[in-house]
């Protein structure tokens, strides 16, 4: 195999990995509606079914992302693909909504598994002046991923059951297993000879979760009390990984390197505000429009079309064009668009949310890319595995940050009732406040994207060294 078409391989596979993962989150938001319905769930309850993989998922990906680069990632990657594939299928079985949580856990970790290593191989395999072209299109698949969830989600669930989705899932996972196995020999290992940092990792999982769980909690005063312990462990944690010889994760990149700080805040508070709009308009569609999965899957496929047909351009600009001016125009668009959807009203037009969901779509197309570029481009080869799911991991604690938003802003104005014709109008007020609160959020992050300083400059003088 020559070394171009050993790049096309590598590419494809760590891209359906990358399309994996979306699509189980967009078709499961699609499907939400019918599984509350299947089991009698309340608008809260449902949120665990999405957040459950995501909290799952942010909590593995540090101490995953470590165990690869001993380890290596190539066999990281296909365990956790198997992971993915055999609790998709397990689903099946599902006889109460516990099991499903239970069941979407471990699909969390599984992607963890393969988020974590797929960027970190693509960025050991390809250099700097290709890097950028390499992580749009991986990029693309993310959002071919999200766009198809809905459309392909919805056709399921409203012919097939909700069940089928995970099936599909499933298939997908050993699709992806069978590929990487097949065609993909190489290992990278970047820290053979190094310990695992057990207690570090210990840490750092019962501190996140203890955080995230106060979170989900919100308005219950017990809240506090799981915040406040996952803050206190949270220190614990940096002070630990500040002194260890062998840290799960490596905090002075935070504090040494500005570009790598700024670049993953930036992508944390995007993902913080973004991240709950196809849960919100997925309810708001099917509820409130009352739309079938079917119909709105199709209405919600705009916005991850747009951003996977621009993604690759994006990318490849920020190969030659400073990332943060790209990203931040990319942030901008994105505050603009979350803007249009928190006016929405009950007679609110198809083509006005179409505008919105465009003009959301181009901005993440902007931003992504170029801020993923920008991440992996301003560390060294032994430092892509921690860049990668330090990375992931503030992508996917900004989702989950941005899902509990939502939740925790319907159980206080909602309560444990379910949607219907007699509180559509607080439904829709819920809906309004959670775009108002994500907007500023967005606004706030033009600032560190754009703050985060040259990037191309560093490569080249790198290089040049």
């Amino acid at each position: 195999m020559t070394e171009a078409s050993f790049k096309r391989t590598v590419l494809f596979v760590a891209a359906a990995a990358s399309f994996l993962g979306p699509f189980m989150i967009s078709t499961v938001n699609i499907a939400l509606p019918a599984i509350g319905q299947y089991f009698g769930a309340d608008a809260v309850t449902l949120g665990w079914v999405a957040t459950s993989y995501m909290l799952a998922t942010v909590v593995a990906l540090v101490p995953v992302g470590k165990a690869a680069d001993i380890a290596g990632r190539r066999k990281v990657f296909a365990l956790g693909a198997a992971i993915v594939a055999l609790f998709n299928i397990l689903v099946l079985f599902s006889i109460n909504l516990s099991f499903l949580i239970i069941c979407r856990v471990f699909q969390g970790i599984g992607g963890a598994m393969i988020v974590t290593t797929s960027v970190a191989i693509l960025a050991s395999v390809f250099p700097p002046g290709e890097r950028g072209k390499a992580m749009g299109i991986n990029t693309a698949a993310t959002y071919l991923g999200l766009s198809s969830g809905p459309f392909f989600g919805g056709i399921l669930v409203q012919n097939f059951g909700w069940k089928s989705i995970f099936v599909t899932a499933g298939a997908l996972g050993l699709f992806v297993l069978y590929t990487i196995l097949r065609h993909i020999k190489t290992e990278w290992v970047a820290s053979k000879e190094k310990p695992f940092d057990i207690l570090g990792s210990f840490l750092y999982v019962i501190f996140l979760l203890s955080f995230m769980y106060g979170v989900f909690l919100i308005p219950q005063i017990k809240s506090l009390y799981f915040i406040l312990t996952g803050i206190a462990l949270s220190i614990v944690f940096f002070r630990y990984q500040w002194v260890a010889s062998n840290p799960v994760f490596n905090v002075r990149l935070f504090v040494d390197n500005r570009s790598f700080a700024f670049s993953n805040m930036a992508a944390l508070i995007n993902y913080a505000a973004t991240a709950s709009v196809a849960f919100l308009l997925s309810l708001y569609l099917q509820y409130v429009k009352n739309m079938s999965p079917q119909s709105a899957g199709l209405v919600l496929v705009i916005q991850p079309a747009i951003q996977a047909v621009f993604s690759p351009y994006a990318g490849r600009m920020s190969d030659k064009i400073e990332p943060r001016f790209i990203a931040s125009a990319g942030m901008a668009l994105t505050a603009l668009g979350l803007f249009l959807l928190a006016i929405l009203k009950i007679d609110t037009s198809m083509s006005y949310l179409a505008m919105a969901l465009c003009c959301l779509g181009f901005g993440f197309a902007l931003f992504s890319s170029p801020n993923v570029n920008a991440i992996m481009s301003s560390v060294s080869n032994e430092y892509y595995g921690i860049a990668s799911s330090s990375l992931a991991t503030m992508r996917l604690l900004g989702q989950t940050m941005s899902l509990a938003l939502a939740t925790a802003i319907f159980s206080i104005m909602l309560g444990k009732e379910e949607v219907s014709t007699a509180n559509i109008g607080i439904f829709l007020k819920s809906v309004n406040l959670s775009f108002v609160i994500s907007t500023i959020t967005c606004i706030i992050g033009i600032y560190f994207s754009y703050a985060r300083g040259e990037i191309l400059s560093h490569k080249a003088s790198n290089n040049s060294d």
